[in-house]
């Protein structure tokens, strides 16, 4: 059998052992200690527009703090993306809240401002003021900040800001990150830098970041012995993980720079099969390419073109599932247009890691051809 092509595999620098070397050789092996500091800095340093950065676990436990510090609750509804992954909304029923799903809109594939706000007054409606929103930046490409942000700030709803795929991402030049009153970061194994798991929140003011920190430790009140006022969570990000994210940090923009050279090859060297379509940035968007995208004539083509690839041992992937799909939301209220189901149906992500070798890229052209017999 051929050698497996992953669709986002991890790409290392080869410095992170340098910093993980640091952490054993100074018995920093408890969570907490110089990498964490270290990697935060790197992170807000890239970041800029003096932001706060606290690294945690995960992307999924920095949304669930961003709940907690803008006070959702239970019996309170969250506006959420529908087309993006599960941790987008997952936390928001962690709180006892319910999602409310919007729809996308096709030049981005995020969520539509004019959806948005028709959700909202319809919530209003109802006697059900939404008390968050959270907006996704998906595979990477931003959303239309201008637009989502001025629909919330009309209603006086605080935006939690998913980059958990748009790390390296800007809008009309400022980081992805750094739009929301909150946002949040993914270092998973298969994003843009990897940590192998963990994540990040980011603050505009030291007071939240604080906060969250003291949410993420178990809460632990200052007193010589273990008292809790506040229900904690084990969410930091410990001293020997944040040692690979350092490492990672010193080659992010070349991963960027090689994932949008992956997108690029794809759509010069398909550009002439009629069945395959790309998405484009718009002006003042910059997308890290994250995942190479593509949509498809149908979804039987999607899907012949994705067991085709399985069968020469080629990831690929169909595009997020819509929430507003997934059996656990089914009874979520949801405000559709047809978007993210069409997007479903007929999108498929292709290998797109930064360490693709030419060999690599090639086989995976070579099969798509071999499928449209070009």
């Amino acid at each position: 059998m051929k050698p497996k092509i992953w669709l986002s595999s991890p790409h290392m620098s080869g410095l992170e052992q340098t910093y993980i070397k640091e952490a054993f050789d100074t018995n920093w092996v408890a969570p907490l200690g110089p990498n964490v500091n270290g990697f935060e800095k790197d992170l807000q340093d890239y970041l800029k527009e003096d932001r706060h950065v606290a690294a945690l676990a995960s992307g999924t436990a920095a949304l669930h703090l961003s709940l907690i510090l803008l006070g959702v609750s239970q019996g309170d509804e969250v506006i959420c993306q529908s087309k993006t992954f599960s941790a987008s909304a997952n936390p928001i029923v962690y709180q006892g809240a319910t999602p409310v799903f919007v729809d996308s809109e096709t030049d981005t594939w995020n969520m539509c401002p004019d959806l948005l706000e028709e959700a909202i007054k319809d919530r209003i409606l109802k006697g059900k003021t939404p008390k968050a929103i959270i907006a996704v930046h998906l595979y990477g490409m931003p959303y239309k900040a201008d637009e989502i942000h001025a629909v919330a700030k009309s209603y006086n709803i605080p935006v939690i800001e998913d980059s958990a795929e748009s790390l390296g991402s800007h809008y009309k030049g400022q980081n992805c990150g750094t739009f929301g009153d909150l946002a949040i970061l993914s270092f998973n194994g298969n994003k843009i830098i990897t940590t192998s798991g963990g994540g990040a929140i980011v603050t505009k003011t030291a007071e939240e970041k604080e906060k969250a920190v003291f949410l993420s430790t178990q809460a632990r009140d200052n007193a010589p012995h273990y008292q809790h006022s506040h229900i904690g969570y084990n969410y930091r990000m410990s001293n020997i993980v944040a040692g690979i994210g350092r490492g990672q940090m010193t080659i992010l923009d070349s991963h960027v720079a090689k994932r949008r050279a992956n997108h690029e090859l794809y759509r010069s060297t398909f550009e002439n099969i009629s069945n395959i379509t790309f998405l484009n940035e718009p002006e003042g968007h910059f997308s890290n390419r994250w995942l190479s995208c593509i949509l498809l004539d149908s979804k039987e083509t999607r899907e012949g073109l994705r067991l085709a690839l399985e069968k020469e041992n080629i990831e690929s992937r169909p595009l997020w599932k819509p929430m507003h799909q997934q059996p656990i939301f089914k009874d979520a209220p949801s405000y559709l247009n047809g978007v993210s189901d069409d997007l479903f149906d007929r999108g498929l992500c292709l290998p797109s890691g930064s360490n693709l070798s030419d060999e690599e890229l090639n086989r995976v052209i070579s099969a798509i051809n071999m499928y449209f017999a070009v």
